[in-house]
Order: structure tokens, then sequence, then C-alpha cells
């Protein structure tokens, strides 16, 4: 967290909007399980010299499967030339393009692939983020002598349009966008680096994780930490991750409503 950082909020703001939500990945394993060693036949003769084929780790099971539309899958556009499709869709959903500025064009599907599977973590890549900075900075005012407090009125202004975007969502036309654009956000993950991980599950956990995000009692402190950036001064709320820190920023109630729009989103994608 900076003075004058690139504001976090969009992130989530943009990953929530075009995706719905997220069950922890199943990596595959570094390698198969070692064979176990067979006892030695009394009447062989000879010792074979092939060598033993390991079994091939099986896929996880799928624990939210997207039901997606084989003509639909037809008909939309390949990963490499998706981007003017996925915002269209985007766009036609949200319906504030003043919300959607922040966020970037190019790449667009692999971006929030990448936001996705990084907001449970303590950072994420700048380079590969799907949005463009804020240009006011975050929000504080004095504390005591060592410290600054998140100023919640303000940066509940900052996070205004974002929160009410999102908020207004109908959760249902969102997950129909994204069950038929499904295919490529399968795709960019397993491009990602994860060749038996399903994206949806991801999204399942991710927003789980989202939703498990602490409710401190406002003001929170913050103190400055390496190359200007403020830290919050509570080490717990400190460890949290970049997700759970976005929700921090905003005021009570706008958290409370972005919580209760996850909820939905993730009951649109899973039936649940």
């Amino acid at each position: 967290m900076q003075n004058r950082e690139h504001a976090r909020w969009p992130w989530l703001i943009g990953a929530v909007v075009v995706v719905g939500a997220g069950v922890w990945l199943f990596r595959p394993q570094a390698g198969a399980p070692p064979l176990a060693t067979p006892e030695k036949a009394q009447a062989s003769p000879t010792l074979s010299t092939t060598p033993a084929v390991p079994t091939p780790a099986a896929a996880p099971a799928i624990a939210h499967p997207i039901a997606t539309d084989a003509a639909a899958d037809a008909a939309i556009p390949a990963l490499a030339s998706s981007d003017d499709a996925v915002w269209s869709a985007l766009a036609s959903v949200v319906g504030d393009d003043g919300a959607l500025a922040v966020l970037l064009r190019d790449h667009l599907v692999q971006r929030l692939v990448v936001l996705v599977d990084n907001l449970p973590q303590r950072s994420i890549t700048q380079r590969a983020l799907p949005y463009q900075p804020l240009q006011d900075p975050i929000a504080t005012t004095a504390g005591d002598a060592q410290t600054q407090v998140l100023d919640t009125a303000a940066n509940a202004r900052r996070y205004a349009p974002f929160v009410r975007a999102f908020v207004h969502v109908d959760a249902q036309a969102l997950a129909s966008s994204y069950r038929r654009f499904y295919p490529l956000f399968q795709q960019a993950y397993v491009e990602l680096g994860y060749p038996q991980g399903y994206f949806n599950d991801r999204l399942v956990t991710v927003i789980d994780h989202l939703l498990q995000t602490p409710v401190p009692t406002p003001p929170l402190a913050v103190v400055p930490g390496a190359n200007g950036r403020l830290r919050f001064a509570d080490p717990a709320l400190e460890s949290l991750s970049v997700g759970q820190k976005a929700l921090l920023r905003l005021a009570p109630e706008q958290a409370e409503a972005v919580k209760q729009q996850l909820r939905a989103l993730r009951a649109a994608i899973t039936g649940a």
C-alpha cells in the first residue's frame, strides 16, 4: 500500500465483474509416486532391462464444472483475438463505461486469469494486471506520533463508482456471459502453467478466500514501510492477501455490499 499507490480495488472489481467467483487449485503433482519394488521371482532366470514406465498422475476431480454450449463454443473467437468480444460482453453486462475505464483491453482474459490466481497471495505481479492506476492517492489522516489512519469517508468516495457498478450487476447475466467465454479462461489458465487445473474451481476458492476477509473496527492505522509504502500497523492485517487488503480499504458498508454480491455470483456459477 502506498500513499500514492496504484489502487488495488479496481483489480478485484475487474476480476469478479468478468468471471464471478472462484476452490483451491488442484496443482498437478511434480511426479508420479514411486513404484513399489516387486518381490523377486523365484523361477525367473533373467531380469528385464526394460525401464518401468511411471503411471501418469490422474487429473484431479472437478468440483464445480461449468456447463458450456458446444455451438456457443464454436462461435467465440480464439483466445489470441478475443479482446474485442470479451470487452463488448463485459460492457453490456456492467453498463457503466466509467467503471470500466481503469481496465486494460489487451490480453484481457489472460490478465484476469493471472489476477484471480494471485489474489490470495501476499503480492502480485505488476506487469500482468488488468487495470490502470487511479491518479488520486489513498487518503489518510493523522493518527498518533508514529501512525496515520485510513480516511474511511474519503476512500469510500474514491471507490464508490467501482463498488456501485459491481453491486448492481445482475449476477445471473454475468454468469451467463462467463459460461459463454469459459473455454477462453480455461485455456488461459492451462497456459499459465496448470495443465490439470480447472479455472472455475480456482475462482470458487478465491471468492471463498475473499469472503473470509476479517472485519476490523475502523479507523485502521498505517505506518511507513519500505520505499515509501504504507503498511497496516496491525501485523495480522498486514499479513493478509492483496485481495483481502483491497476489501479493507473500503468503507465497512461498501465491503459488506461487495461480499453480498460475491455470494450471489458464487451461487450463480456453482448452482449452490
